[in-house]
């Protein structure tokens, strides 16, 4: 999406204050966090297929608005319509690929395809930037909307594309099948560790938003922070790639790479320049590899028809873990991010255990 890397900047350049732009980021977030169950409830009830495609067709419609009404405004508007979408998206794209695989009888591959998707959602950002660059340069920040709505459409139309097995939706109607997903959390005591795993193992992903503040405190000059944060960006996309050999490994191995993961980000408050952003890097690969292992081992858990309301109510987790890193690293910069991650480890183990067939 070439409006990804600039977006910032467009709030910006239209006059905005750096509380303005926080208070936008406020609107996205809580609008998000309120749709994420229901969008995977309407999943779960009407067709993920077709969530999947309206979420590209409203992500389209809020770069419309930031378009053609570049103002404080529009743009809490257009975050509203964002956060709706990315509600709908989350969690539906882990229950179509899932069935998908199992109606093929190949469910025990969703690990290592999933490490694939988010791989590529890492690789991705390069191309995305230098075409942003080179939109900008032709017709500024206009340009760069229309051809985000543009790939919006496309993602929309390639949803449409994709195989849905044929299910029988339980429930009776969208608040039946939402109640049904969050007692069968409730209820199910192995399904409700995985989900609680999930989500604070998934939550430890916001410490990416600090990487570049890592590398200017390394003294990497601000020109070179976007390269230097790219490098962890690769080392993740390439721990991601593994990580369906990783979800082959014994249980015990799941925690102790996140172990190891923790340990190697406490070591860099203590390293100096490029050596502590290897060494993120590595934490970062890591990290990534337990992951894509988790989100495989939470689809492996659902047992209902309800897969995308479950992988939701997660997703909620999973926001709420983010909090969890900001405070940490309000409170002690990445020394206190890696305590939060070693504390992670034993739930991790605890509830990322492959099912008992």
């Amino acid at each position: 999406m070439p409006l990804y890397p600039l977006y910032a900047l467009l709030f910006l350049d239209t006059g905005l204050s750096t509380a303005e732009v926080s208070g936008l980021f406020a609107v996205w977030s809580v609008t998000a966090l309120l749709a994420e169950v229901p969008g995977g409830a309407l999943a779960d009830r009407w067709s993920r297929r077709g969530v999947l495609a309206l979420g590209g067709v409203l992500q389209a419609l809020a770069f419309v608005v930031w378009t053609v009404g570049p103002s404080a405004a529009g743009f809490a508007a257009g975050f509203a319509v964002w956060g709706l979408a990315g509600a709908l998206v989350s969690g539906t794209v882990e229950a179509l690929v899932h069935d998908g695989l199992a109606d093929l009888g190949a469910e025990e591959a969703f690990a290592r395809v999933h490490g694939w998707m988010t791989s590529a959602e890492l690789l991705v950002q390069v191309p995305t930037a230098a075409a942003a660059g080179g939109l900008y340069a032709l017709g500024g920040y206009p340009l760069v909307g229309w051809a985000s709505v543009a790939v919006c459409l496309a993602w929309a139309a390639l949803a449409l594309r994709f195989p849905e097995p044929p299910r029988e939706p339980d429930g009776g109607s969208l608040l039946g099948t939402l109640r049904l997903g969050l007692a069968d959390v409730a209820q199910v005591p192995a399904l409700r560790l995985t989900v609680l795993a999930m989500a604070l193992v998934g939550g430890l992903d916001a410490v990416e938003e600090y990487f570049p503040v890592l590398a200017g405190d390394r003294g990497v000059p601000t020109v070179a922070v976007p390269l230097a944060v790219l490098g962890i960006a690769l080392a993740g996309a390439l721990g991601a790639a593994l990580g369906g050999r990783v979800a082959g490994l014994p249980d015990r191995a799941l925690p102790a790479l996140l172990l190891l993961a923790g340990v190697l980000l406490g070591a860099v408050a203590v390293l100096p320049g490029p050596a502590a952003l290897a060494v993120v890097a590595a934490s970062y690969g890591l990290y990534l590899a337990v992951l894509v292992v988790a989100e495989a081992r939470l689809q492996e858990r659902i047992e209902s028809t309800r897969r995308a309301t479950v992988t939701s109510v997660a997703g909620v987790g999973v926001e709420v873990g983010g909090l969890l890193v900001f405070a940490a690293w309000a409170a002690g910069g990445v020394a206190a991010v890696a305590v939060l991650v070693l504390a992670v480890v034993p739930v991790a183990a605890a509830g990322l255990r492959r099912p008992v067939s």
